[in-house]
């Protein structure tokens, strides 16, 4: 039916002349209106009061605080990135530069941990806010606290599987009981209250991978109960990925709930050039009533943690213990040998990229960022006839704490275009909200937190033309917004917000490079976010309007918006 109605006013905004309220705060004149639905541009107006959309088309008579004049450009519905990690970044500098300059207007944010619950085994997380020192322990209580903070994005979150379990078991491996279960229950239950898009995971390790299908199965009837989503970072992306695929799929089957895949990938040299396996799956699945759908970056490097390369028996207790292991000389070999040979049910991150340390590059912030990890074991080994390079491996780690972040490049283009093709294949940047000057540039991060979107319109949609760029806008807007529930965004419609991005199809272009991230993209020159000017002519205003976006159960007929 929302389609219907988009599809509705469009055809109508384009066809006719809009007589709107003589007076507008806002009024982007003769773009090429794409309007998220897939359909053709047309050319026209938009006309906004207040936070809102008021009319869309060949719009009259009417006088406007501002007017951009948009000839030549594209307008569109602000881009909502499925896939963030900005949580705690946004408490630092809620401009969210990397992810406006992209044309990103709402960040949906969590993965396999999300910004609350911390309750339970799990210790309150804390925070500076405008220089006062916060702490919170639910994500009702973080959703206040980062719009207090101020905002230039949106933002909405999953409630991550990780911290559901350490609230009730902390960092044991132990088997959580009936108690433990109910606990977690009961925590997830209050976070969909408070406006949690579903449940998401991270299965690939601890604590997320201690979880059976049953487990999840189990929580997912509880978002299933408020309409929510299951969103996953599946459990083996590479020589697994056929079986973590199904997994999923059978988890929205038994649960009742829509399943958004994070990444689609396939994450092992030994399985490349089978996405088409992958796909069938999926279309199996659909084919049979089950909504399951995916979200891809358009890079063939994905971004982990150096760490993930030691099996997940030396994970349990948490960090410390982890350190522990690693120092204790006795526990070495067999670290080597689960390294080198791997664990069963185990996405085994060194044998993915054929041990190859060149395919490793060094993202994180020490002496060593911006380097591959062939380059690093040759200046770590200099003079050494004999080292062992998984010496040099753990004895890195020890010194970093345990963490390094680590672009991996595990997987190929012609995987990665097949599964962008697919009309359930949405986008998602899997970055952050980082800057190119201030402290939030940090580390050599993986260019996707600085180029996702740009990339997608002007690598794959104008110069290989893999996708229409009204395809290409849809996977960005609304695709995301039905996935997630986002009732009144991703479209260009009255009575939408207007979250809104205004490009150029001819020149916008991502920069930013594995070796040089800091770079904002080019060709992005207008954002707003709910009615505000937030990027004009390159430049960001410093406004702050963004909101937490709190989803309210599918069987309210009231907006899905703001809290407001």
């Amino acid at each position: 039916m929302l389609r219907c109605f988009v599809l509705l006013t469009t055809l109508l905004s384009s066809t006719a002349i809009v007589r709107a309220q003589p007076n507008v705060d806002l009024l982007i004149r003769s773009g090429r209106i794409v309007d998220g639905s897939g359909n053709p541009w047309y050319r026209g107006d938009v006309a906004i009061r207040g936070d809102r959309i008021i009319a869309i088309g060949k719009v009259a008579d009417v006088e406007a605080k501002r007017t951009i004049d948009a000839t030549g450009l594209v307008v569109s519905p602000g881009f909502i990135d499925i896939h963030s990690h900005s949580d705690f970044l946004l408490l630092e500098d809620g401009n969210a530069q990397s992810k406006i300059r992209q044309g990103v207007t709402t960040e949906v944010l969590g993965e396999g941990n999300s910004a609350g619950p911390y309750q339970g085994k799990l210790s309150p997380r804390a925070a500076k806010i405008n220089g006062k020192a916060e702490e919170w322990t639910g994500l009702g209580e973080y959703f206040d606290l980062v719009e207090r903070a101020g905002i230039a994005t949106n933002v909405a979150s999953y409630v991550g599987l990780n911290n559901l379990w350490q609230s009730a078991v902390g960092n044991s491996f132990e088997r959580p009981n009936e108690d433990h279960f109910r606990y977690m229950e009961k925590l997830l239950d209050e976070a969909m209250r408070e406006g949690a898009l579903g449940l998401s995971s991270q299965v690939m390790m601890p604590p997320g991978s201690l979880a059976a299908t049953d487990d999840i199965v189990r929580l997912c009837k509880v978002v299933a109960k408020h309409g929510g989503i299951y969103s996953t970072h599946i459990r083996n992306e590479g020589t697994g990925v056929f079986d973590s695929v199904k997994e999923a799929i059978e988890i929205g089957e038994r649960a009742g709930v829509p399943v958004d895949i994070i990444h689609l990938k396939i994450a092992d040299q030994q399985f490349w050039g089978r996405m088409d396996e992958v796909v069938a799956l999926i279309e199996a699945a659909r084919s049979r009533g089950v909504n399951v759908q995916a979200n891809v970056y358009p890079y063939t490097r994905g971004n982990n943690n150096l760490v993930s390369i030691i099996p997940p028996w030396a994970h349990e207790g948490g960090k410390g213990k982890l350190l522990e292991r690693l120092k204790d000389t006795s526990l070495r070999d067999r670290l080597k040998h689960d390294i080198q040979n791997g664990v069963t049910g185990w996405y085994n991150h060194y044998t993915a990229v054929g041990g190859d340390w060149s395919r490793m590059l060094v993202s994180g912030n020490n002496r060593f960022k911006g380097l591959t990890m062939d380059r690093v074991m040759s200046l770590r080994t200099v003079g050494m006839a004999d080292a062992d390079l998984l010496d040099e491996l753990f004895d890195f780690l020890l010194e970093e704490g345990g963490s390094v972040s680590t672009v991996y490049a595990h997987h190929e283009e012609k995987d990665m275009n097949l599964a962008m093709s697919q009309p359930w294949c949405s986008i998602g940047s899997d970055g952050s909200a980082y800057a190119i000057e201030g402290p939030l540039r940090r580390g050599n991060p993986h260019p996707r937190n600085f180029g996702t979107f740009p990339r997608v319109l002007g690598r794959y949609a104008r110069e290989r033309k893999l996708l229409r760029l009204e395809d290409a806008v849809r996977k960005m807007t609304s695709l995301n917004a039905t996935k997630v529930g986002l009732r009144d965004r991703g479209f260009l419609a009255p009575g939408y917000f207007a979250d809104i991005t205004v490009f150029d199809p001819a020149t916008v272009i991502d920069r930013a490079e594995y070796t040089d991230p800091f770079q904002y993209n080019i060709g992005i020159k207008y954002v707003i976010v709910k009615g505000e000017v937030v990027l004009a002519d390159d430049k960001h205003t410093g406004s702050r309007p963004g909101r937490a976006l709190r989803r309210r159960p599918t069987n309210q007929t009231v907006s899905s918006a703001d809290g407001e």
